[in-house]
C-alpha cells in the first residue's frame, strides 16, 4: 500500500494533491495536545538531528521549528548563517553538500531567494522542509493557517477567505492560495493595483483592488504584512495612505461575515496593515492561535517526512 504522503521533501504546496495536504493537517491534530498538556514531550525522532539553516531573519519561524524538533526528541542545531561560510563567500550548493556530509535528518531552510530550498533539496540525501524562499513559498505557513480555519470554522470547503495586502511580495499568499483552493475554499485576493501580481486569476482567485468590495460576505479575513524589504520602488505612497485604503478597521470588518476570523502571519505592521482592536480582537482574532497551530503542523511534517528513515511501517 503507498505511503499517504509519499514526498520525501516538502519544499513547496505546489505539487501536492489535496489529500495529501489534508493527511498532513489530520496528523497535526494530535499533536496539539500534547503541546497543550503538561509534558510536552515525545521520543519518536530520538537520535535524529534536524539542522535548521535560515539565510533570511526568522524569529517565529526559526523557534516554532526549534520547539517541534525538541518535542519531537530531536536533535535541534541551528545554523548560524550570520557567522558561516556564506559569508565568506561559500556557494549555497557547496553549503548543501557540506551539509549533506554531516549527515544531518532533516534540514530546514530560510532564503531569501526563490528556489534556493529545492537547489538544496536536489543536493541532499535527507528531507529538507521549506520555511519559506523569496517571494515562492511558505508552505508549513499555508498548512498552519488552513488548520486554523478549519478548527474555528469546522470546514475549509466552501469557507470565502479573503487574502489582503501585499500579494506581490508574498510567499504566504501563494502558499495558502494553493492550499485553500485546493481544500475547495472560495479565494479572494485584494491588494491595490501596485501590488497585484498580474494573471493572478489564474491561480483560481477573485481578484479585487477595492478593499470594502473584496471583504463583503467574507468568512476570513487575512492580511498579509506590507513588505518593505522586499519593495525596490515606490509600490505604495506612504503607510499611513496606505492603511488608509487597505488596513483593516473595525468599520472595515463589519463588511464582511458577522462572525469572520481575523488572520495574520505576522510580524504585524499595527496601524498600517492592521489596527490593534482587530488584531487583539478576543473572539474574531485567530492570530495568537495560528502561532500555536505552527509548532502541531511542524511536528507533523517533521514526523511524516522522517517516517521512512526511522522504519515506520507502510513507508519504505
Amino acid at each position: 500500500m503507498a505511503s499517504p504522503f509519499p514526498h520525501r521533501d516538502l519544499t513547496g504546496i505546489f505539487g501536492l494533491q489535496p489529500w495529501e495536504i489534508a493527511y498532513l493537517l489530520d496528523e497535526a491534530e494530535q499533536w496539539i495536545a500534547l503541546n497543550r498538556s503538561r509534558s510536552k514531550h515525545d521520543d519518536r525522532l530520538a537520535g535524529l538531528t534536524v539542522i535548521t539553516a535560515f539565510f533570511e531573519n526568522s524569529t517565529r519561524t526559526l523557534l516554532s521549528f526549534e520547539i517541534a524538533g525538541k518535542r519531537l526528541g530531536a536533535d535541534v542545531v541551528n545554523m548560524g548563517v550570520g557567522q558561516s561560510s556564506v559569508k565568506k563567500g561559500e556557494t549555497l550548493i557547496d553549503t548543501a553538500v557540506t551539509l549533506n556530509a554531516m549527515r544531518a535528518d532533516v534540514i530546514v531552510i530560510r532564503h531569501d531567494a526563490s528556489g534556493a530550498v529545492q537547489l538544496i533539496a536536489d543536493k541532499v540525501d535527507c528531507p529538507v522542509l521549506n520555511a519559506g524562499d523569496g517571494r515562492h513559498e511558505h508552505p508549513t505557513q499555508a498548512l498552519l493557517d488552513a488548520l486554523t480555519i478549519r478548527r474555528r470554522k469546522g470546514r475549509i470547503e466552501g469557507v470565502r477567505v479573503a487574502i489582503c495586502g501585499d500579494v506581490l511580495h508574498s510567499r504566504v499568499a501563494r502558499s495558502n492560495i494553493l492550499a485553500l483552493t485546493a481544500l475547495g475554499a472560495e479565494v479572494r485576493v485584494i491588494a491595490p493595483p501596485t501590488l497585484m501580481p498580474a494573471a493572478i486569476e489564474r491561480m483560481g482567485v477573485t481578484a479585487f483592488t477595492d478593499f470594502d468590495a473584496g471583504l463583503d460576505g467574507c468568512d476570513v479575513v487575512m492580511m498579509l504584512r506590507l513588505q518593505r524589504e522586499r519593495m525596490s520602488g515606490g509600490f505604495v505612497p506612504s503607510p499611513r495612505e496606505y492603511h488608509a485604503l487597505y488596513g483593516l478597521t473595525e468599520e472595515r470588518l463589519e463588511r464582511a461575515a458577522p462572525d469572520a476570523l481575523v488572520m495574520h502571519p505576522g510580524p504585524m505592521n499595527r496601524g498600517v496593515e492592521i489596527t490593534s482592536s482587530v488584531a487583539d480582537h478576543p473572539t474574531r482574532s485567530a492570530i495568537t492561535e495560528q502561532v500555536e497551530m505552527g509548532v502541531a503542523v511542524r511536528m507533523a511534517c517533521l514526523d511524516v517526512l522522517t517516517r521512512r528513515q526511522r522504519g515506520v511501517e507502510g513507508w519504505a
